[in-house]
């Protein structure tokens, strides 16, 4: 499967995202909307990115009863997304009934991936606030494999674990992998990070580049950074 970097427009307006996206005249690169940005605009946002030409990743992470789930799904179906997902700790029976209703019709469907463990999450924060015993790696694993049981595509995961994933589910799943920053760059907020290229090491198949893309003072030139270091070979 071919790499790709995905831009987390964690933008809170319309104004603010169209603005950033006027700024990539050549490239129409992978976005990532999430919970800010589709709670502020709705759905309307996601059709008009969609129309100047963007992949659209919809990160919502669903997490509900599998007949709830079920039916939010159908109705992201006709958004004409390129990639959703949702919590894999939903349930094996969640994440089933999550693709019923995602696939449209005509069997055609975005591709469908879980949240394992979030990235910002360390050993002791899973134990402590989950009463999360198992080594964390151990639970990503579980998770991942669950996912796949479910007929998912891929999960999200750290690029840190991305080789582990594709070695317990196949090279086929798929792996997209946030928590990435470039040498040097600040963590943030995340606990699991790496840079692109060891990413591409590491066996990831996307990363999703938030800040270290959208806070650059240029980026597009950003961009063009994670591409070269990620994607080129």
């Amino acid at each position: 499967m071919k790499r790709d970097v995905i831009i987390a427009c964690d933008f809170a307006s319309r104004e603010q995202t169209m603005a950033f996206l006027d700024k990539f005249t050549q490239e129409k690169p992978f976005v990532k909307i999430g919970m800010e940005l589709f709670y502020a605009e709705g759905p309307e946002i996601v059709r008009e990115i969609k129309r100047r030409g963007h992949k659209i990743f919809l990160d919502l992470k669903l997490c509900d009863i599998p007949n709830t789930v079920q039916k939010a799904m159908a109705v992201l179906s006709r958004l004409d997304v390129d990639m959703t997902n949702l919590h894999a700790f939903g349930t094996v029976e969640m994440m089933e009934a999550a693709i019923r209703g995602l696939t449209r019709p005509d069997g055609t469907r975005p591709l469908l991936i879980a949240v394992t463990q979030l990235t910002s999450t360390s050993q002791e924060r899973m134990e402590r606030d989950l009463l999360i015993e198992k080594p964390l790696p151990e639970v990503v694993i579980h998770y991942a494999k669950n996912a796949r049981l479910a007929g998912l595509d891929g999960v999200v995961c750290s690029p840190l674990e991305s080789g582990v994933v594709h070695q317990a589910c196949g090279e086929e799943f798929v792996t997209v992998t946030p928590g990435v920053r470039f040498a040097g760059g600040d963590a943030g907020d995340q606990v699991r990070v790496t840079t692109p290229a060891r990413a591409k090491e590491l066996g990831s198949n996307f990363i999703v580049v938030g800040r270290p893309i959208t806070g650059a003072e240029d980026p597009v030139a950003a961009y063009r950074r994670a591409v070269a270091e990620f994607v080129n070979d």
